[in-house]
Parts: C-alpha cells; structure tokens; sequence
C-alpha cells in the first residue's frame, strides 16, 4: 500500500520504531519511502517528515486500521468523471457502475465511439466533447467531483487536465501515463496517483530474465526498486539464524514470509525456514546480494 503523510498525521517527526510499538499496532513493514525523489530503504530508526510517502505491507484485514492510524480516514467517492473512451476508460466506467450510490460521467472526444460507449454502459453519463477544453471541464461540473480520471492516450494531456481537477478541488485524480520517466514527477507537482501502461508488459519480461527461484518481480511507479517474491532453497544463508542476526544487504528489506499457508510480517526474531515465500523490497545495486542470501 502506498500512503501519502499528510500535514497532520500523526506519524510526522516520529521513528518507525517508535510507531510499530505502540499498543495494539498491527503488525506491518515499511519497505520505502520516497523522500524529495529519493528512495530510501528504511530502518528502525528512520524517522518520518513532512512529503514522505510510505510503501508498507501488512495483512489485507489490517490495512484499514493501519491507514487510521497514519491519519487517512476513508471518504466515500460518489461522483467520478473519466477522460478518455479507450479500453481503460469504459472498464473502469464499467466496473463503477455495480458501485453502490455513484455517478459516472465519461468524456469521449470522437463522436462515433462515445455513441457506442453510450450504448454498452448503462449508468454512465456519456459526453461527446473535447476534454482538453477547461470550459467544457467546468461546465460538466469536474469541480463537484470526488475524483476525475484521466485515461486518454496523451500523457501531456492527462497530466495537464488532472492538474486542472487538483486545482479545481477535487479529491482524487489518477493519471495513465505511457512514458515511465514522467512517473516521478506525479508526486512533486501535486497529482495522487499515477499509473503507467507498460509496467504489466515490463514485469512480465523481468520474470523471465531473472534468474534462481525469483516468482516474480514488480516496480513500484516513481520508486528507483524493486519488489521480489522469492521462494527460499534448502540451506539458503537466511534459513540459518533469526533475520536480526543476519547481515542483511543494506538497500534491502524483507518485508513478508509465506510458509504454509500462513503470512507472517517479519521481525527481528523471525526465522525463515526452507521452501517459504519472500517478499524483499531492494533498490536495483543488490538485487544479486539479495538472491545469494535466499537461494
């Protein structure tokens, strides 16, 4: 999960040593955090500022009272306005309309498809306009929306008009980018949540290059890392001692143990034995010093 600190949350100033022992914490594993465009690879004494932006694991029962504890209190999205027809833009509008109680607008600049988009959904307010136009924006009311996405197949376009929602106020944006390198800029200008369509393709191919008993392999967007799943050989150095024992690569951090069928969130005294599943959250320079202790 990947949490933005807010001006007012709690954690601000605050190790996350200090946050992971407080009463009745669940139990969850902060694997970076990127600071001012940097990634950083945390520890117990890392310390938390203003901007930070956090990527943790925890148990998917957990996360909600994780995320109130870091001072994010979920907000109902009743109205949503998508930019942009495209294949993207009608599933999401697709999957919105089985939500309970939200309004849907799609803005579709070719006259030909956005009548047919409007004959395949059934609760979606389809618009025939030029989304790059702010008059148009405005008069379709994107300032009384909870959250606008942009899903067209310009990146300049949806970063531009995703900024235009921001400023307008609305809640959530999230923007489709097809260039990587725009990735990182999402969070200085402003813009919530980014996501790029490569990265499935990207990962895919990763898979198959990389080499041992690697499952799989992830990017997390504007994060110069990477996240593994690893099963653990038999005799690998980190079934021999608890992981507070060991020599772990700096620039790397365990931050979930599968073993069957069970999902711990590892701490110092957890000890991985043989055939587990692992996932590890390392910047790209000791990928190699990572599979050396697993395999």
């Amino acid at each position: 999960v990947g949490v933005k600190l807010d001006p007012d949350s709690p954690w601000l100033y605050r190790t996350l040593l200090e946050i992971s022992t407080e009463p009745d914490m669940p139990p969850f594993r902060v694997v970076a955090v990127l600071r001012a465009g940097q990634t950083l690879v945390p520890t117990g004494d890392t310390r938390l500022t203003r901007g930070d932006q956090l990527f943790l694991i925890a148990k998917s029962e957990d996360i909600g009272e994780i995320l109130r504890r870091a001072g994010k209190h979920d907000r109902k999205i009743q109205r949503v306005m998508i930019l942009g027809g495209g294949r993207i833009g009608r599933n999401l509008a697709s999957l919105l309309e089985h939500e309970r109680d939200v309004q849907i607008k799609l803005i579709e600049a070719q006259e030909e498809k956005s009548v047919q988009i409007a004959t395949e959904l059934q609760k979606t307010m389809v618009i025939h306009a030029d989304g790059r136009d702010v008059d148009v924006l405005a008069q379709e009311g994107i300032s009384e929306m909870h959250a606008f996405v942009a899903v067209t197949g310009d990146d300049e376009n949806n970063i531009i008009t995703s900024l235009l929602a921001k400023h307008l106020g609305v809640r959530k944006t999230i923007t489709l980018l097809g260039r990587a390198e725009y990735l990182p800029l999402m969070t200085p200008i402003g813009l919530d949540s980014a996501v790029n369509v490569h990265t499935v393709t990207a990962n895919t191919i990763m898979r198959v290059i990389r080499r041992g008993e690697v499952v799989s392999v992830a990017s997390l967007p504007g994060i110069d890392a990477e996240v593994l799943e690893f099963v653990v050989s038999e005799g690998a150095p980190v079934t021999r001692k608890p992981l507070k024992d060991l020599s772990f690569p700096k620039g790397a951090i365990l931050g979930a143990v599968t073993h069957e069928g069970n999902v711990e969130i590892p701490v110092g005294s957890t000890h991985v034995p043989p055939g587990a599943k692992v996932v590890v959250f390392c910047v790209p320079e000791v990928i190699q010093k990572v599979e050396k202790m697993l395999a």
